[in-house]
């Protein structure tokens, strides 16, 4: 049975399957982040996030063990993308092949590969500028706020942003493919709702660093 689990797993398509299937736990992690977000525009006075990363914080060892949960999640998300990029491009070695492939294809499902390499690059900026900063800790809101005095910092936030919304609006509906939701009277719609979660997402954390920066322009 492990054997047969672990085959299925190493195939091509179960590899699909798990890559689909992190995809969506991503995206949900995602909604969740722009949710805890939102709170530095909901409340101008940053006590609402800061209540919110205190609440984060009491959850002690558990936030830590969600927190290698979340990685593990990712981590298995880029390996199992560079795996299946080999392999594709493995498989179209010979060009009429690459040229028959190209004609359904997308600028953002022909960039997969690109945007999900920028969104990690991302990630680790994210995480160095925030969560291993500890000046963050200790006040939150108001640490957020400073970063993006900067027009740089909101530069880079809400080019990521837009790279996030380019790699979502293929990404969604292809592990919903990947995992078997696939018929011709729901795929329209499906695509759609791909591409409008991902629009919400990408104008979502690009709404953040944009309003923080005109607010700490506005006069007080």
């Amino acid at each position: 049975m492990t054997t047969r689990l672990g085959n299925a797993l190493a195939s091509s398509v179960g590899k699909k399957i798990v890559m689909g299937s992190t995809g969506l736990l991503l995206v949900l992690f995602l909604v969740e982040h722009l949710h805890g977000n939102l709170k530095l525009i909901e409340d101008p006075s940053g006590q609402a996030f800061d209540e919110y990363v205190a609440f984060l914080q009491g959850f002690g060892p558990l936030l830590v063990v969600a927190e290698i949960g979340l990685f593990l999640l990712f981590a298995a998300h880029v390996y199992l993308a560079l795996r299946l990029t080999l392999e594709n491009l493995q498989a179209r070695r010979q060009r009429y092949v690459v040229r028959a492939t190209r004609g359904g294809s997308s600028f953002a499902s022909s960039t997969m590969f690109a945007s999900g390499a920028l969104l990690l690059g991302y990630l680790i900026k994210h995480l160095l500028d925030y969560r291993f900063d500890e000046r963050f800790f200790e006040g939150p809101a108001a640490f957020v706020r400073a970063s993006f005095a900067s027009p740089f910092q909101v530069g880079i936030y809400v080019a990521a942003a837009a790279v996030l919304g380019l790699h979502l609006s293929h990404g969604i509906r292809s592990a919903f493919q990947s995992l078997g939701l696939n018929h011709p009277m729901w795929n329209p719609l499906l695509r759609r709702a791909g591409v409008a979660l991902a629009l919400l997402l990408a104008a979502g954390f690009a709404l953040v660093p944009i309003l923080l920066a005109f607010s700490s322009k506005a006069p007080r």
